[in-house]
């Protein structure tokens, strides 16, 4: 219960030092924190479970699967609350650390416990024991050593790119103000990240093989006497002198009730101010709406996944506002559904991209990243350039938004259509005047509305007042 209750409180530990008001930081802080002792507190029961039996480790691999697995788990949960403190949280968000983190509880945690259940159901369920102890054995081991490869190169490849993002000259200026040196430096270490998964992927093979020749082995006549004596439970009545919490679960209608209010709970605590007291979003006049065809363009964007690699969210920090920027204001995302504050930087933030490079450049990196900027890892985009832009939709999505908010007129929506197609000459025309002879021919494609939205990011503001900037 103190689970399922804290847990729905502690979200916004993914959005410290960014635009979410600090008071909505600090609570999501003060959970995070909190949720180390129901936590641990699984763990060490856990583990203290096998008092006197520890001995049984060293021979039984389905309890090697949960005790590490419980391991992975206590450890993931220290992690999580030390990474919610915001000094913490500024060397580790947006770098490869936090994928180390994720996946010790994705792959040691939930996958080893999975495992070790599914060996441990196989006899029980088939009458059969499983088929080779070897191959279980095996599959351990390659799990174990491809998490440990897996975590520990993510842990140090995030705290590389988080120093080399800090990391400034005697002279005051940045010693790595170009973030591809961050992504060449860490080319080793998503070797070894991969190296590590494959293990680990490989023993998942191996425990699919071995439940399979496990399940063929079963004898269709112990299958079928086993179904003939299986016992029959009634769970529509609690037992007799059971303690109250086995009652509660007895009636599950109960039951899934008084867990939805436990966890329902902390989310309208948190988004209701956030949406009711108009104090919290600051609104900044410049900030506009996306035109249509800047609007197709960033559902291009979230469509290709750009968001896993781009932040959209310059911190208050030295190093971010002189590499990227003036630092993100709440103000500038009232429009933003959903949001792109983003959690990772594979590359650079973008939310001050707009007019920092030509539209040629965007129309060149998108087909050939590697032309544009030397050592990217960034794959091609080549179907932006022959798949034509999907305007069907565009007036329903601007009436849609304006019944959620956003300040399109009815003739802004019934228009957006013949909007979108003349912005679109505009982008082409720019692209011929910058040397693409052809630029014609993209007029209707999806390049061109994704260059539209990514020459937008972050304009609005520099049309602000300083004064209104701050608020």
């Amino acid at each position: 219960w103190s689970l399922i209750f804290i847990y729905i409180w502690a979200g916004p530990h993914h959005l410290l030092n960014s635009s979410l008001p600090e008071w909505a930081q600090t609570v999501g802080v003060v959970f995070s924190v909190t949720l180390i002792a129901p936590s641990w507190g699984g763990m060490i029961n856990g583990l203290l479970t096998l008092r006197g039996a520890w001995d049984r480790v060293r021979t039984d691999t389905i309890l090697k699967f949960f005790v590490v697995g419980i391991t992975f788990y206590g450890m993931s949960t220290f992690e999580g609350p030390m990474m919610s403190i915001k000094q913490i949280n500024a060397l580790t968000h947006f770098t490869d650390y936090t994928i180390g983190h994720v996946h010790g509880g994705a792959l040691g945690w939930n996958g080893f416990l999975s495992f070790g259940m599914i060996y441990y159901l196989i006899p029980k369920l088939w009458k059969t024991p499983v088929f080779s102890q070897k191959l279980m054995a095996t599959h351990f081991w390659l799990g174990t050593v491809g998490i440990v490869l897996y975590m520990v190169s993510m842990w140090a490849a995030g705290i590389t790119q988080g120093l080399m993002w800090w990391k400034f000259t005697p002279q005051g200026t940045l010693e790595y103000p170009e973030f591809i040196e961050t992504v060449v430096k860490l080319l080793p270490f998503y070797w070894v990240r991969l190296i590590g998964g494959t293990m680990y992927l490989v023993g998942v093979l191996i425990m699919a093989y071995n439940v399979y020749r496990s399940i063929a082995s079963a004898k269709a006549e112990d299958l079928a006497d086993q179904e003939a004596q299986a016992p029959s439970f009634d769970v529509s009545a609690p037992a007799q002198g059971s303690t109250w919490h086995r009652r509660l679960e007895g009636r599950p209608v109960l039951f899934s009730t008084l867990t939805l209010l436990a966890v329902i709970i902390g989310g309208p605590a948190q988004y209701i101010p956030l949406v009711a007291v108009e104090s919290n979003v600051p609104t900044i006049a410049s900030v506009k709406p996306y035109t249509p065809l800047q609007l197709e363009g960033r559902d291009i964007y979230i469509r290709e996944g750009c968001y896993n690699c781009h932040s959209q969210m310059v911190r208050p920090f030295r190093d971010e506002a002189l590499r990227y920027g003036e630092y993100s204001k709440p103000g500038e995302f009232v429009y933003d559904r959903p949001f792109q504050f983003g959690s990772k930087r594979t590359g650079p933030d973008l939310h001050r991209v707009g007019g920092k490079y030509p539209d040629f450049w965007h129309f060149r990196h998108m087909k050939e990243p590697i032309s544009t900027t030397p050592g990217s890892i960034m794959p091609p985009y080549p179907w932006l350039y022959t798949d034509k832009l999907d305007t069907s939709k565009t007036q329903k999505k601007m009436e849609v938004l304006r019944s959620l908010g956003v300040p399109y007129t009815e003739e802004e929506a019934a228009s957006g259509v013949a909007d979108l197609e003349e912005e679109s000459q505009q982008v082409t025309a720019r692209l011929k005047s910058q040397g693409v002879e052809d630029a014609d021919e993209y007029a209707d494609k999806e390049i061109t509305a994704l260059i539209a939205y990514l020459q937008r990011l972050g304009t609005d503001i520099k049309g602000a007042p300083k004064q209104e900037q701050g608020k």
